[in-house]
């Protein structure tokens, strides 16, 4: 399934936005560790979140969601604070925002990066697109994928 969807940037008058989005997506997951705090999931975006980086993800001229990648070294590409809001779900957006990221990027980037919250759907859904698991600690597992990985 295609979905349509372009890529907006994200300014200093989103944040209250994505932080809400940030917190409706991740609070199912965080409960089910014991770690939802609305308080510190704000905080922490505020101090991770990289607007320069971070695109809002835009469909029917509806905000759906958000990312952020930028190129890291040697030859990655980091992928964080990946949301998609409840009614865009379960459409294939995620999927089409991966493939366009994947195609698009740079051609030095070899290898992509992202990190998901142990116990989230995200794990099996990053695992979906070619990710494979190469370090967990005890909140989180970080993933890597090859750039020309076989993806679901």
């Amino acid at each position: 399934m295609t979905v349509a969807f372009d890529f907006a940037p994200v300014t200093a008058a989103d944040f209250d936005e994505l932080v809400a989005l940030r917190i409706a997506t991740m609070r199912e997951s965080l409960e089910r560790i014991g770690r939802f705090d609305p308080q510190r999931a704000a905080e922490r975006f505020r101090t991770t979140v990289r607007p320069a980086d971070t695109r809002r993800i835009v469909v029917d001229g509806l905000s759906a969601g958000c990312i952020g990648f930028w190129a890291e070294p040697v030859d990655a590409m980091r992928i964080e604070h990946f949301y998609i809001g409840a009614p865009f779900q379960a459409r294939g957006l995620g999927g089409a925002v991966l493939r366009r990221l994947f195609k698009n990027a740079p051609d030095a980037v070899g290898v992509f990066r992202v990190g998901a919250l142990r116990d989230s759907d995200a794990n099996r859904f990053y695992q979906r697109h070619g990710f494979v698991k190469v370090s967990e600690d005890e909140w989180d597992i970080a993933y890597e994928r090859p750039r020309h990985a076989a993806a679901g």
